[in-house]
C-alpha cells in the first residue's frame, strides 16, 4: 500500500535530519503521527503547545538546526503563536506543523470544532506559511519550509494539512538537498577588507547569528586587534579573551568604545533595540560607516552602512581573515578598560545588580560550560547587560526580542534534548514558573538531568520597581509564590532550598545530580 501524507511527511523530516518532535497528538493529527514509530524520531510530549514551540526553539538554537513541533488545528497553533513570535525575534528556525480542518469547510463558518475564519493567514503576518492542499503538494511545500528556515535570516515556518489530506495516498518525496546561505561576495569582501586596513581602532559587534563561528571571529579579532563586544546571544565567543567585551551596548561604557573606534565591523547582529538601547535612552553612536555581515539581505537594508555583506557569517569572516593585516595597537587596552567600566556601570542602573550577577557567575563556576536558559527575571536581566559565559551559544534567554515569560523551562528541556551530555539550567523567576510549570514533569518523563533554579521574591519585582520609579501606584505584581518544597516533590524533583549568597549556591550545584531537580534562591 502505498504510504500516506502522513508517513511521508514524518520521513522527509527524517531525511532532513530532525531527531525530535515536540508535540501534543489530537483528533485533528492522529494520521501526522502514523509514521512516527519506526522512524527513528524521538517524540516528546509537553504539557502545552507553547511549551512544544519553546522546546523546539531551546532545540534549535543549541543544534544549529530547526526544531520542530506538531500541534493540533485551531487552539495548539494559537498556543504556539507565543513560541514562534519568540523564535522569530531571535532568528531561531522553529517549524510547527499544524492540522487544519477539511478542505470543504475552510473557510464557510460552519462551526466545525477548532474553526479559524483564516488559520493560514493568521500565521502568515508571523512567518512563512503554507496550506498543504493535495498530496502531491507535501514535498515542495516542506522544502520551501525549510528554505525559509536556514537560507537567510532563521526563523519559524508553518505547514497545515486539512484532516482530509493527512491520510491520502501519497507518493515518495523528491526533497532537493537543503540551499545552502549566499555565498559573501568577493568584491564586497574585498573592499571591506580595505577599510579595516585603514582603520587603527576598530571594533567588532557579534550577535547571536555568528555563535556559530567563535574561531573565525576569535582570529580575525586578534588580527585587527579588535576589542569584541558581544550581544546576549553573542556570550561566550570570546570567554575570558583579553579582547571580549561581554556587555550590553545599551551600556554607556560600550557606547564609549563604539565611538572611539575609526571602523565597526557587526556580525550576525541585527541591532535591535533589546541589545542596543534597552532602556530606550537613544544616543548610540552614529554607526553608517560601520562593515556589516548578515545573512538576511532585507535585515542589511534596515541600517545605513558603508560596506552590507550578505552571506554566512563564518564565510565572510574567513574572507576577511585572508585579506587583513595584522594590526598592533592598543585594542587589548581598550576592551579590558570597557570591561571594568561597564561593570561598574551596574551598580548605578540598580544596587542589586551586581549581587544579581555575582549569583549567574557562580552558577558558571559549580558547573563549567552549562547550557543557561533563562527567562525574565532579575538576574538575568542583570547578566543580560554583563556577563561572560564560559561556551558559545550557551547563554540565551527571552528578556530580549519578544520577551515571553514563561519561555525559560520548555527551552530548557528542548536544550538538554539537543545535548543530553550537557549541563543544562533553567533560570527562571518565582513569577515565571508559574507560566508553566506543568513542564517540569516533561523532564521527569524524559529523565533529562535540569537543574530548574528559581529564583523566588515573591513578587513580578522587576515590574514593581518599574512602576514605583514610574511614580505609578504598584498594582498586581505580588502574586503569591508555590510553596516549592511541597511543589517539586509532587512533581517528583529533588529539592533544595539556599539563600542569596554565591557560596550557598555553588555548594548546592555541586552536589551529585542524577535527574531533573529544583533549587530555589531565596530572595530578601
Amino acid at each position: 500500500m502505498m504510504r500516506t501524507v502522513g508517513q511521508r511527511l514524518v520521513e522527509g523530516l527524517a531525511e532532513l535530519g530532525v531527531e525530535t518532535v515536540f508535540g501534543i497528538p489530537g483528533v485533528h493529527t492522529i494520521e501526522l503521527y502514523r509514521g512516527l514509530a519506526g522512524s527513528g524520531i524521538r517524540h516528546v510530549t509537553p504539557r502545552h503547545e507553547q511549551a512544544a514551540g519553546f522546546m523546539a526553539d531551546g532545540h534549535a538554537r543549541v543544534t544549529g538546526r530547526p526544531g520542530v513541533a506538531f500541534v493540533i488545528t485551531g487552539p495548539g497553533l494559537t498556543n504556539a503563536l507565543t513560541a514562534m513570535a519568540q523564535a522569530r525575534a531571535d532568528s531561531v528556525p522553529v517549524l510547527v506543523v499544524s492540522g487544519v480542518n477539511r478542505r470543504s469547510a475552510l473557510g464557510r463558518g460552519l462551526g466545525h470544532l477548532h474553526e479559524l475564519p483564516d488559520q493560514r493567514a493568521m500565521v502568515a503576518a508571523l512567518c512563512h506559511s503554507e496550506r498543504v492542499e493535495t498530496p502531491e503538494a507535501l514535498g515542495p511545500a516542506l522544502a520551501r519550509a525549510w528554505a525559509a528556515m536556514t537560507t537567510a535570516r532563521p526563523g519559524p515556518a508553518h505547514l497545515e494539512i486539512p484532516t482530509d489530506v493527512m491520510g491520502l495516498p501519497c507518493p515518495p518525496l523528491a526533497l532537493a538537498p537543503p540551499a545552502m546561505a549566499a555565498a559573501p561576495d568577493p568584491a564586497l569582501l574585498a573592499r571591506a577588507a580595505g577599510l579595516l586596513n585603514e582603520a587603527g581602532r576598530v571594533v567588532i559587534l557579534a550577535g547571536g547569528g555568528a555563535r556559530m563561528c567563535d574561531g573565525a571571529l576569535t582570529a580575525l579579532a586578534e588580527r585587527l586587534d579588535a576589542p569584541v563586544v558581544q550581544t546576549v546571544n553573542g556570550r561566550g565567543l570570546l570567554y575570558g579573551h583579553a579582547l571580549g567585551v561581554p556587555a550590553s551596548p545599551s551600556l554607556d561604557a560600550v557606547r564609549a568604545l563604539l565611538a572611539g573606534a575609526d571602523r565597526v565591523l557587526a556580525v550576525g547582529t541585527e541591532l535591535g533595540q533589546t541589545d542596543y538601547d534597552m532602556y530606550q535612552r537613544g544616543g548610540m553612536p552614529d554607526l553608517s560607516g560601520m562593515i556589516r555581515i548578515d545573512a538576511c539581505a532585507a535585515q542589511l537594508a534596515r541600517h545605513p552602512a558603508a560596506v552590507a555583506i550578505r552571506g554566512d557569517s563564518g564565510a565572510a569572516l574567513a574572507g576577511l581573515l585572508g585579506a587583513v593585516a595584522q594590526k598592533r595597537g592598543d585594542g587589548v587596552a581598550r576592551a579590558a578598560a570597557a570591561r571594568a567600566a561597564a561593570r561598574a556601570e551596574l551598580g548605578g542602573l540598580h544596587p542589586a545588580m551586581e549581587r544579581q550577577l555575582r549569583m549567574v557567575e557562580a552558577i558558571r563556576t559549580a558547573l563549567p560550560k552549562a547550557l543557561i536558559v533563562g527567562d525574565s527575571t532579575q538576574p538575568v536581566y542583570a547578566a543580560n547587560l554583563y556577563y561572560d559565559h564560559d561556551r558559545p551559544g550557551g547563554w540565551f534567554n527571552a528578556a530580549t526580542g519578544y520577551g515571553a515569560l514563561g519561555y525559560g523551562i520548555g527551552a530548557a528541556i528542548g536544550a538538554a534534548m539537543a545535548a543530553p551530555a550537557a549541563r543544562v539550567v533553567c533560570l527562571v523567576g518565582d513569577g515565571g514558573l508559574q507560566f508553566d510549570p506543568a513542564q517540569l514533569r516533561v523532564a521527569v518523563d524524559e529523565a533529562l538531568p535540569v537543574t530548574f533554579l528559581v529564583w523566588n521574591n515573591a513578587a513580578y519585582r522587576e515590574i514593581a520597581e518599574a512602576m514605583r520609579d514610574a511614580g505609578t501606584e504598584i498594582i498586581g505584581c505580588a502574586p503569591s509564590p508555590l510553596k516549592l518544597e511541597p511543589f517539586a516533590a509532587a512533581c517528583d524533583l529533588a529539592f533544595a532550598s539556599v539563600d542569596e549568597t554565591p557560596d550557598a549556591l555553588i555548594a548546592a550545584l555541586s552536589r551529585p545530580q542524577t535527574g531533573p531537580r529544583l533549587i530555589e534562591i531565596r530572595v530578601a
